[in-house]
């Protein structure tokens, strides 16, 4: 990885997180195309001037910069033509899943469902492509690296295979950052394409990355299947050869819709929109649709709910039916960019691109204003009908195309007007909500720590990361979090009627739970001491141990409060306390971890907090399944109720 700083990675501490960064903004081409390199060819949206009367200079503008680009670089394109990756150009609609969303795992059942996962997102039209997201935010818990956390789940190759089965493709997620976890046998080139090979997958999304180096980019092209690469926000040109996609991450678009770069310079080259944070969606929908792009559909980001409204989802739909019905007018056809409008449609705020192909012309168009309209939009007086901030799409049919191809583009335009469109662009709020335990049954031992009953102020103290706390996203429609919003330690004094509760003085040792697991018929992990706490035990086996104990696991709040009393002690080496505070917004569940650990995965900001940490401490850890979420970092220790 380059040691050049990264302009999209510099702090943001002097901007408004409200307004897009001055890297995030559209690029404007000087005339007749000429722009410096070091900025066109890495701008993100190729702006459009505010002057409809300037536009047809403009397009003229922006084919003298795409020849001159192509000839300066040498540009060839041969990879496109793979028809073993022909598929990357048409996969509009891509999600991307955290491998254990409660839509795609059953927990009770111990099962992947992904049909069910598939039948959510059959009202935005459906996927094309998904991120099988499998090891951030947990990593660094310990030293499992990035391709432990896709090889020791049970039946992930049959999932990628039954995905596949349902037409849908799958990208595993690559982390370069990963540097401070147990090191693979192999380089990591060697040890990703030996991954996706076994996992039989179709592509690798570059966590962090805009593009490969050349070791990835041969590595995972000799593959079998050769692996398409989308990298992270705006791919340089000189790696669009051999990139098949890229996000368009926090690109700011221009009044009228400007073109994007990447997509404009490669027709076949996908795109997908995504600003991770936004609760509307309407501007990255409508730069989509005048592209001929697509999206990223993501409304559970690393933990945190941030749902699509209705508008939304029926607006990525209608685009949908249309761009799959005519991706070869799209790919293939004349695109011209702000095609000129009925005066009455631009006073409105009504833009369009055209496509043309073999007689068949759509006009991709797009209301730039909160009013709907409804009126004349092409010269020649076509009337449509183009909502606020959304989209419509109007097709015209040349005398002399052949009756099927006719009837298969009518086809098309009737789906698109068949499906809903919902104006409700309310955010629909899904509240993480508390598992409640049962209270226990026994009596505490005489050493248990009984901390004061009663109202008190505890203050609770963690690390911002993207998973969020409790509840509620920590970045609501704002641009990229970077330091110091990001990373940054925050605290909060929460007041809390403390119930009477024991804790514990010590975690449950290892001894103690291979007597438990004697005694039930489970097996216990092996321990370096018997007087060690015990680790490589799960939520449930914890829980399991506290019923058996006759009582229970404590809250976040009675751990904090006993470990400031006398008696309160940690076993060795310390390891995180699972704690009772397990919740679920029924897509994304949660506890919450105290104590901190001795082991501390270094090398990254993106790794799980280690260390042993102060009473105050917590980290939200997201629970994964089938056995992954135990770790050696993670121990426990019991509770009871007091009259």
């Amino acid at each position: 990885m380059s040691a050049t700083p990264d302009p999209d990675e510099q702090a943001t501490n002097r901007l408004d997180p409200l307004v897009p960064r001055p890297i995030d903004l559209p690029t404007r081409l000087g005339p007749g195309g000429r722009i410096d390199p070091e900025v066109g060819d890495v701008a993100k949206i190729l702006a459009a001037p505010d002057d409809p009367a300037d536009w047809p200079r403009w397009r003229e503008d922006l084919a003298a910069w795409r020849d001159e680009a192509r000839e300066r670089i040498g540009y060839r394109g041969d990879r496109y033509d793979d028809p073993a990756t022909a598929w990357a150009a048409t996969a509009y609609a891509v999600a991307q899943i955290w491998l254990w969303d409660e839509r795609l795992f059953d927990r009770g059942a111990g099962r992947f469902t992904p049909e069910r996962l598939l039948d959510w997102y059959a009202p935005y039209g459906g996927l094309d492509g998904l991120v099988l997201w499998h090891a951030y935010p947990v990593i660094g818990i310990d030293d499992r690296n990035q391709f432990d956390f896709y090889r020791a789940v049970p039946g992930i190759r049959e999932l990628v295979a039954r995905f596949h089965e349902l037409g849908v493709r799958v990208f595993v997620d690559y982390n370069p950052w990963d540097v401070g976890t147990r090191r693979a046998d192999r380089a990591d080139p060697e040890e990703l394409v030996a991954l996706v090979e076994e996992l039989g997958t179709d592509g690798v999304f570059l966590d962090t990355l805009k593009s490969a180096d050349s070791a990835l980019i041969g590595a995972l092209l000799g593959a079998t299947p050769p692996q398409v690469l989308e990298g992270e926000s705006r791919v340089p040109l000189d790696r669009v050869a051999d990139h098949r996609l890229s996000w368009a991450q926090w690109f700011a678009d221009s009044a009228a819709p400007g073109v994007l770069r990447a997509h404009w310079f490669e027709r076949r080259h996908m795109m997908h929109h995504t600003r991770r944070w936004n609760r509307d969606h309407s501007a990255e929908l409508q730069s989509s649709w005048v592209n001929g792009t697509g999206m990223l559909v993501w409304d559970a980001v690393f933990g945190v709910w941030v749902g699509w409204s209705d508008r939304d989802r029926d607006t990525l739909a209608r685009m949908l039916a249309v761009q799959r019905g005519l991706s070869d007018v799209l790919i293939e056809g004349e695109w011209e960019p702000l095609v000129e409008l009925h005066p009455e449609a631009v006073a409105a705020g009504v833009h369009a691109s055209r496509f043309a192909l073999d007689g068949v012309e759509l006009f991709a168009l797009v209301n730039r204003g909160a009013e709907d309209y409804t009126g004349p939009v092409l010269p020649d007086g076509a009337r449509e009908a183009v909502p606020g901030r959304g989209i419509a799409a109007l097709v015209r049919i040349a005398e002399g195309v052949p009756a099927d191809r006719r009837a298969e583009v009518e086809a098309v335009v009737a789906r698109e007007r068949a499906l809903p469109r919902s104006r409700d662009a309310r955010f629909p709020a899904r509240p993480a909500e508390r598992v409640v335990p049962a209270r226990s049954r026994a009596e505490p031992p005489a050493d248990a720590v009984r901390p004061a009953p009663g109202p008190r102020r505890i203050e609770q103290r963690w690390r911002r990361r993207e998973t969020g706390r409790y509840q509620g996203a920590p970045y609501v429609e704002e641009w990229k979090p970077l330091p110091p919003r990001l990373h940054d330690e925050q605290s909060e004094t929460v007041e809390v009627d403390l119930a009477a509760v024991a804790v514990a003085a010590r975690e449950v040792s290892a001894a103690e739970y291979a007597a438990f697991a004697a005694a039930t018929g489970r097996s216990a992990p092996e321990a370096a001491a018997d007087d060690a706490p015990a680790t490589g035990i799960d939520l449930a086996d914890a829980r399991a141990y506290a019923v058996w104990a006759g009582a229970r696991l404590p809250t976040e709040l009675e751990w904090q409060a006993a470990a400031a009393e006398p008696g309160f002690a940690r076993r060795v080496p310390e390891a995180w306390n699972w704690t009772e505070s397990e919740h679920s917004d029924g897509i994304t569940r949660f506890v919450m971890l105290t104590g901190g650990s001795a082991h501390e995965t270094v090398g990254s900001d993106w790794y799980f907090d280690g260390g042993v940490r102060e009473p105050a401490w917590t980290a939200k850890y997201l629970l994964l399944g089938l056995g992954m979420d135990r770790s050696p970092s993670i121990g426990f220790r019991l509770a009871w109720d007091l009259p």
